[in-house]
């Protein structure tokens, strides 16, 4: 008997081929494996019809813990009697069918771990030691089929104990397309800023000391470059922070193990499970009361964003110090993607850090680690980067034709959406300067080749003037298909859709802001969604956007704006004119538009919890993404509700005035810990108040919550109860960012309706 099998899926660089060899080879069979040029992989076997039967089952259900198999095509003949035995053939370059994917990157095993500990084992402190079962895949292929001459990989030739390993069947690495040493592998070395040589046997652990000094230094890793400093030191965070012209961000921290975590964050069942996963990504917790890191690493929040090592190379920084963890940020200019050639480290960032250590593999893709945190048990992913991407999310339906989704602005990403499979690039950020819309465009092509993908249809955002939109265009006519605008919001509820498999749902899509279809500012809305689309059934009040973004900057004037016709603002606006950034003669002139109607409005979530944070003098300016919505709720956190407010509603609208200005008048009644929590209180339950209303009224069973505003687990969690209280399902992303970074996804599920 003769089987021909093709099979699609995450099958290339996790060791399949290796695991083929070894089940035909058991099962007595002859043949061959091998991988294809569309990412998938070809076996044929021929032998005793019962031996074939065990090894396909074998191959379901003993197939390597990384790979995913999502189609098995199984051709049956008469056996050809052409073969010998079975071997692994050289991959051929062909391939038709789409949907396979290399792997995302995976952080290094415990089998290689312990061999690089082992003073008796020939890889004992060799930085980039990997196996099949771990190391970079998607960061270091440049083409496919995933073989060592298509990744980066390339350069260096193996020597002859590697090529016994390579070739041994019973061995970890046979066919690891990563196998190295420190004899024909990849060398590391430390320079000072300027990039001169600085001669040291061991410049990991030399660079680990360096950072427990004081010093800072740029790491070069699998996906890119980091930015190092100590955490227990608040001088180098100070200078960093200077030097970067990063006044608040929070910094990313690296810390050795779970336990030392544990003695300066509070760990949960689920996020120790997410920490030490293969994917190792970084993990929100909050501070423990026996926090004890500078808190300049993440300055008036509540939390810290901490991983734990996932190379040989951050293992081994550790060894030789005291220092708990180090700060782990990405080495990008600002708004730009992260720096991943030494050379232009060295001119970037020279003037940043003191040494460089460097490594010279190339990276073929630049990959961002990923952020997640834990609301209520459940992951809310923030950023979907290294060891998710481009792993697809798998859909429960399948779509007849193939979608591009090509994002907003903030935190974009590009997602294909084929079949019942949704593939989602890494992080790519906010597209405001050309390196970043290159890096947009170049991630788009290569997921797009990746996948094997013919594009059918493009989507992108409703606004007209954005760079994804013009973009979008480009490709459309590129490739002779259709261009669909997808509105903002209606995108962050169809990713609930797509995710969850729901037909129709009442939607709560909160953000900062995003393009109404009525040519508005759109941030807090109800929307009923369905395949036909979406229908706006309620928001948020609009209010003034006084100087359009500066009120996205200088939150006071939102203040000024939502409460001018409700009280008197003149005593709160004398005792705050320090923060207008030109004093007395900016507050007149916001007064003046504001009286002469010169100002656009939002119905911005954003916008409203930015007003209350400045009124209640926890943020007066945003000096990243939201920041004052983020300060407010770890503000809020310490507190309770205690306005207890009614939601007051007009009509499908809920009032903000209402709120700010019932705020305003017990300033000097209660601790800002409980007014920062009444207002979240009060803009959770009545928003769920409306959507719940409308809900009944179509006979809708499911309400959604996505946008940024999602991640704020007190809103989350106070929407929640609401809608289960009211005998109704409530859900919210989890394979997908709630923000900006799962839009792209959101654009091809409501585009996947029409062609």
């Amino acid at each position: 008997m003769r089987a021909e099998i093709t099979i699609k899926g995450i099958v290339q660089g996790v060791g399949f081929r290796p695991f083929i060899y070894r089940i035909a080879v058991k099962n007595k069979l002859v043949g061959f494996v091998r991988n294809r040029g569309d990412a998938g992989v070809e076996i044929v076997v021929e032998g005793n019809d019962n031996n074939i039967k065990q090894f396909l089952t074998d191959l379901e259900e003993k197939k390597p813990p990384l790979a995913q198999i999502y189609d098995l095509i199984t051709n049956y003949s008469e056996e050809k009697k052409e073969f010998e035995k079975f071997t692994i053939l050289k991959s051929s370059e062909g391939g038709e069918l789409s949907g396979s994917v290399i792997p995302p990157d995976v952080s290094i095993c415990n089998e290689c771990l312990a061999e690089l500990r082992d003073s008796n084992n020939r890889r004992y402190d060799y930085f980039f030691i990997t196996c099949t079962d771990c190391g970079p895949r998607y960061s270091i292929i440049e083409e496919l089929p995933y073989d060592r001459p298509n990744t980066t990989m390339q350069e260096f030739l193996m020597c002859n104990e590697c090529k016994i390993e390579y070739t041994d069947p019973s061995n970890r690495r046979f066919h690891a397309q990563t196998v190295a040493c420190s004899k024909c592998g990849p060398k590391i070395f430390l320079t000072n800023n300027g990039g001169e040589l600085i001669k040291r046997g061991d410049p990991i652990r030399e660079a680990g000391r360096l950072l427990e000094e004081g010093y800072i230094v740029a790491i070069k890793g699998n996906g890119g470059f980091h930015i190092a400093a100590a955490t227990t030191r608040s001088d180098p965070v100070k200078r960093l922070r200077k030097t970067k012209h990063r006044s608040q961000k929070p910094f990313a921290i690296m810390a050795r193990d779970l336990e030392t975590i544990k003695t300066f964050a509070e760990v949960s069942e689920e996020e120790a499970k997410l920490l030490t996963s293969y994917i190792k990504p970084i993990v929100l917790l909050r501070k423990s009361d026996d926090y004890y890191l500078s808190d300049l690493i993440s300055p008036g929040l509540h939390n810290i964003g901490v991983m734990l090592p996932y190379t040989g190379l951050h293992s081994m920084l550790f060894d030789q110090v005291q220092e708990p963890a180090f700060i782990m940020t990405s080495a990008n200019p600002p708004n730009e993607p992260i720096i991943k050639e030494n050379d232009r480290a060295i001119k970037e960032l020279g003037s940043v850090v003191d040494f460089f250590l460097f490594h010279d593999r190339k990276i073929a893709q630049r990959c961002d680690d990923s952020v997640v945190r834990i609301n209520n048990k459940i992951p809310s992913i923030i950023r979907r980067s290294r060891g998710y991407a481009p792993a697809p999310i798998h859909l429960k339906y399948s779509i007849n034709h193939c979608t591009l989704g090509i994002s907003a602005e903030l935190n974009a990403t590009t997602c294909v959406l084929l079949g019942n499979k949704a593939f989602i690039s890494q992080h790519i950020g906010d597209i405001e300067k050309f390196e970043t819309f290159e890096f947009l465009k170049s991630a788009t092509n290569h997921l797009i080749k990746l996948t094997n993908s013919k594009v059918e249809v493009v989507a992108c955002d409703l606004h007209p003037r954005f760079h994804t939109t013009k973009l979008a265009h480009e490709l459309g006519n590129k490739l002779g298909c259709n261009v669909i605008p997808v509105q903002h919001h209606h995108a962050h509820i169809a990713s609930l859709m797509g995710e969850h498999n729901i037909s129709e749902i009442i939607g709560i899509a909160c953000d900062g802001i995003g393009y109404g279809s009525d040519g508005n500012v759109w941030g807090g809305e109800v929307l009923f969604c369905n395949s036909n689309g979406f229908q706006r059934v309620g928001h948020l009040q609009e209010q003034p956007m006084i100087g359009g973004d500066l009120a996205t900057k200088y939150p006071a004037r939102m203040v000024v704006g939502i409460l001018h016709s409700a009280t008197d603002i003149e005593k709160w606006l004398l005792s705050n004119v320090k923060h207008f950034p030109h004093g007395e003669k900016e507050v007149e002139i916001v007064l003046k538009q504001l009286k002469q109607g010169n100002f656009i409005k939002t119905t911005s979530c954003g916008r409203v919890l930015d007003a209350v944070s400045a009124l209640l003098g926890i943020c007066y300016e945003r000096t990243y993404e939201g920041e004052p919505a983020m300060k407010l709720e770890s503000v809020a956190i310490k507190g309770k509700d205690a306005l207890q407010l009614s939601p007051e509603t007009n009509g499908n609208t809920l009032n903000t005035t209402y709120l700010l200005s019932q705020i305003y008048d017990n300033m000097s009644k209660y601790p800002v810990a409980d007014l920062a929590c009444s207002a979240q209180s009060y803009i959770a339950i009545g928003l769920a108040q409306l959507a719940i209303e409308e809900a009944k009224k179509l006979g809708i069973d499911t309400i959604g919550f996505s946008g940024g505003v999602a991640y704020n687990e007190f809103i989350t969690l106070a929407i929640k109860k609401e809608v289960e209280m009211a005998g109704l399902k409530f859900v919210t992303n989890v394979q997908v960012p709630p923000g900006d970074g799962g839009i792209s996804f959101g654009q091809a599920i409501a585009t996947s309706y029409e062609k």
